[in-house]
């Protein structure tokens, strides 16, 4: 069986206790990076075996994988921080596994989106969850389609394109949408800013620089 296991995104107090028992229990972990896996391991006293996991070797080691499944083995797949398969390695492991007939455990556990939603002020009944932009191609016309939904999105960004896409939001959306910043969720330096998109185009452009894992939410149009 393939177990997908969350980790923390920032508090280490928030891994499920059924998450530490599947990762105790398995034969296997695939982390997206063994480096920062083996800091959450070892806090956990987790001894279980590790390999890599990611985007730049997934396509050559997912038949070998599910060769080790097929053959009885119980493997968990991790990424760095959230829940695995969402702007994550994992997908491509997952359907491979389904058209093998292996049976997918997916466990329920920490993403980033969803408490960036939910404190952020905007509509959260219905929502588009978008994650990361493309960086050239295909980038204009998601940016035209996510500015003409009548309901809340969802961004993931990262520090040094922060500006750009907040920017980039301003001219397709509108300066006075709502929208929601949310960066380093969970951790010592949780930070919400709230306001307009031009409001949030006056704090990213800045002196001061946005550090951290950053969680872009935007209200509809209308």
């Amino acid at each position: 069986m393939l177990y997908l296991v969350p980790t923390p995104i920032g508090n280490l107090e928030d891994i499920s206790l059924r998450a530490l028992r599947t990762l105790k229990e398995v034969d296997l972990i695939l982390a997206e990076d063994t480096r920062v896996s083996k800091r959450l391991l070892q806090h956990y006293e987790i001894n279980t075996p590790m390999q890599a996991y990611h985007a730049h070797n997934e396509h050559h080691k997912t038949e070998k994988i599910v060769e080790e499944l097929l053959s009885g083995k119980r493997i968990a797949l991790i990424s760095d921080a959230g829940s695995p398969a969402i702007s994550d390695p994992g997908f491509l492991l997952v359907r491979t596994c389904l058209e093998a007939g292996i049976e997918v455990q997916s466990l329920p556990g920490p993403t980033a989106f969803v408490p960036a939603l939910t404190a952020s002020g905007l509509p959260s009944d219905r929502f588009h969850f978008e994650g990361f932009l493309p960086h050239k191609k295909g980038r204009k016309k998601r940016l035209e389609y996510l500015a003409s939904l009548p309901h809340t999105f969802i961004l993931y960004e990262s520090p040094h394109r922060i500006q750009r896409c907040i920017k980039e939001l301003n001219e397709y959306c509108g300066p006075e949408r709502p929208a929601c910043l949310a960066r380093e969720l969970s951790k010592i330096h949780e930070e919400y800013l709230r306001g307009t998109l031009a409001d949030l185009a006056e704090v990213v452009g800045g002196e001061r620089k946005i550090k951290g894992e950053i969680v872009v939410v935007v209200g509809g149009r209308g």
